[in-house]
């Protein structure tokens, strides 16, 4: 039996940004490409019932900087 001594994983805003480091950071939160998160949120912020603004603002206050 093989025993998990891994850190559990932790969100961070990249350093590798183009505007706050949200997406680059769920990116490699959940090791896809970057680009796909960021063009599937500047898809759906044209979606009118869909808000993306206010949660991306949230996120880019409360996530911390990878240091």
């Amino acid at each position: 039996m093989e025993v998990m001594n891994e850190q559990p994983k932790k969100l961070y805003r990249s350093r590798s940004r183009m505007l706050g480091g949200v997406c680059g950071g769920l990116a490699e939160y959940w090791n896809v490409d970057p680009t796909l998160i960021r063009v599937a949120v500047a898809v759906l912020f044209f979606v009118p019932m869909i808000p993306v603004v206010l949660p991306y603002l949230i996120m880019w206050l409360l996530i911390p900087e990878r240091k």
